[in-house]
């Protein structure tokens, strides 16, 4: 029986049978920011623990209606894809190098590259990275891979999230960042044209942008590529039900964030980052890439076509350091993809849109609530400016169990009474309408 450490004086005697005290472990910490005790309350059943943890889980508000958005969304999640992802051949696969054992795996991960591919139109996409962040952050890389350049033009209508992870990987690095500020919502077009020049790797954009808004590329494109610079845009997954994609508008890498497509908030994750790109490019994309091929008899199978990744030993010349897929994450987009389809994708998308601007129209009818941009075109978020401190407000709605909004403050200065506000296919007319009345009611 394994005997466990319960008291201090128990902890130094199994310190001192390998010749260490508790100072030692942590010698490398400055003295300041070390903890000041040890002192552990000692053993409880499992009874115990789980009566605890009932009570903390308590204290949480998970009955809150929201409205909140930023990347992030509240949709609707079908009993099928937990029912099938669950599944204990899909919830204990593991990485499939052993093509022979793993062809169920393999055959999963090639259909969710297909989905991804058809859905944003581009050639190839890989099998999923991190998050939407970490992919943004590694289709840049990869971009400045191709062009052997050094510069990167990022409009400030990017999810802020997103920039500030670019700026933490990058800070070693030399790689010029320059920052575009938004005309009125939108991207600034004569800022980024200005910006390009011969060191111009790639020009990143965001469709819809943070903001909400919606608009088309097709010009950017064109601009970059006379200027061999590539075009890089993260989108919103099921807004492309109804959208142009980023294929149409000749972008040359598509990433975005993929927890719409079946996963949960959870508190901010696992999530699902997904990439796609043109053909000529897929030796410089991250991650690895599942191929469709035949045997000796030619019978279909799967196999890794491509995979350039960090467990391959080559460090600094690996193509990336943090592309591991999110297996389990990606196989519940693709079955909530394909238990959607294409029509249930233009639906869900259409009542997304359509419930948004429904809340758009209720909540400018509030008196001394405004809209902040002029841009009338948005997908199912929209920003709005209060007559007073957008924190104060978002925090008395959700003492009434809703959360109203994200506030813009947080990254964007001068913006302190503006929110963010997303609507869902979740939301109903009636909880909109209960969003709009306490609104009001506090304000």
């Amino acid at each position: 029986m394994p005997f466990i450490a319960n008291t201090a004086e128990q902890r130094q005697a199994m310190l001192s049978e390998i010749g260490c005290y508790m100072a030692d472990l942590f010698g490398d910490i400055p003295e300041a920011m070390r903890c000041k005790s040890f002192d552990l309350p000692g053993g409880m059943t499992e009874q115990a623990v789980c009566g605890h943890l009932r009570d903390l889980a308590s204290k949480n508000s998970t009955q809150l209606t929201s409205f909140l958005g930023g990347g992030f969304y509240d949709h609707f999640i079908p009993a099928a894809v937990n029912a099938l992802t669950g599944r204990s051949e899909f919830y204990t696969a593991y990485t499939p190098y052993q093509p022979e054992t793993s062809q169920g795996t393999l055959q999963a991960i090639f259909e969710y590259q297909s989905m991804i591919c058809r859905l944003v139109e581009m050639e190839v996409a890989n099998a999923s990275l991190y998050d939407g962040g970490t992919a943004l952050y590694e289709a840049m890389m990869m971009a400045l891979r191709i062009t052997g350049r050094n510069k990167i033009v990022i409009d400030d209508t990017v999810n802020p999230i997103y920039r500030k992870m670019i700026h933490s990987y990058t800070r070693n690095l030399k790689i010029d960042l320059c920052e575009t500020k938004n005309d009125g919502g939108m991207i600034n077009r004569a800022a980024i044209l200005k910006a390009m020049d011969d060191k111009t790797g790639a020009v990143i954009l965001q469709n819809p942008n943070f903001f909400g808004c919606i608009d088309d590329f097709t010009d950017i494109a064109a601009a970059a590529h006379e200027k061999g610079v590539l075009l890089i845009v993260s989108c919103y997954p099921l807004a492309l039900g109804i959208l142009k994609t980023p294929g149409a508008m000749d972008a040359d890498i598509v990433t975005g964030e993929g927890q719409s497509m079946g996963l949960p908030l959870s508190f901010g994750g696992p999530y699902l980052g997904f990439m796609a790109t043109r053909r000529k490019y897929v030796r410089k994309m991250p991650g690895r890439v599942v191929g469709q091929t035949t045997d000796t008899q030619g019978r279909r199978g799967f196999v890794l076509t491509l995979q350039a990744r960090e467990q391959h030993i080559r460090r600094e010349k690996a193509t990336s350091n943090i592309c591991s897929n999110e297996g389990l994450c990606a196989l519940a987009a693709l079955v909530y993809s394909c238990l959607l389809g294409k029509q249930g994708f233009k639906e869900i998308a259409q009542c997304c849109a359509d419930k948004a601007s429904y809340a758009f129209k209720r909540l400018i009818a509030i008196p001394g609530v405004r809209p902040h941009f002029p841009a009338k075109w948005f997908f199912n978020e929209f920003v709005l400016d209060l007559p007073c401190d957008a924190t104060d407000v978002i925090g008395k709605l959700i003492e009434k169990g809703i959360a109203a909004g994200f506030p813009l403050s947080r990254y964007y200065p001068g913006m302190k009474n503006s929110m963010l506000i997303a609507v869902t296919e979740k939301r109903s007319k009636q909880e909109i309408g209960m969003l709009a009345e306490t609104l009001e009611s506090v304000l």
